[in-house]
C-alpha cells in the first residue's frame, strides 16, 4: 500500500476524484485535497502533510493546463523532491487534456483520456 497525492485544478476536481476513488480501491491511500482539507484547516500545512508523506504524486493534466499557482507548487515540489532521491516518484497522468511543462515533457504519462481503464491499470502497475 502507498500513499498517493493526486495534484489537479479544481475544475477537474470531478474526474480526479473518479480517479481516487480507483487508486484507493486498488488498496491505496490517496490524498486529496476535498477530502483532507475541512473548513478552519490550514490549507498550506495541510497540503505539506499530503505532500511530506507521499511516495506518489499524481500531476493532472488538464485541457485548463497546469500553471496555476497551488497545482505548480505541489507538482514542482515533488519533482525537486524526487530529483534530490528524496523517495518520491511524480507520476504524470492526461486527465482532461492539454500539455505537460517543458520539464515533464520526456516522462510517459498515463492517458486517462484516450482510454481510461488502460490508463488507470498503467498508473497502478507503475505504485509499486
Amino acid at each position: 500500500m502507498a500513499n498517493i497525492f493526486i495534484s489537479h485544478r479544481g475544475n477537474d476536481a470531478p474526474q480526479a476524484e473518479q480517479l481516487a476513488i480507483e487508486i484507493r480501491n486498488a488498496g491505496h491511500k490517496v490524498w486529496l485535497d476535498t477530502w483532507e482539507i475541512t473548513i478552519g484547516d490550514s490549507i498550506v500545512q495541510r497540503m505539506n502533510e499530503g505532500l511530506e508523506g507521499a511516495a506518489y504524486v499524481i500531476v493532472c493534466y488538464s485541457s485548463s493546463g497546469i500553471t496555476t499557482p497551488w497545482m505548480s507548487q505541489e507538482w514542482m515540489s515533488a519533482l525537486a523532491r524526487q530529483l534530490n532521491g528524496h523517495g518520491v516518484k511524480l507520476l504524470p497522468v492526461l486527465l482532461t487534456g492539454g500539455e505537460p511543462p517543458a520539464i515533464l515533457a520526456g516522462v510517459k504519462y498515463a492517458n486517462l483520456v484516450k482510454d481510461w481503464q488502460l490508463g488507470v491499470s498503467q498508473l497502478l502497475q507503475a505504485i509499486r
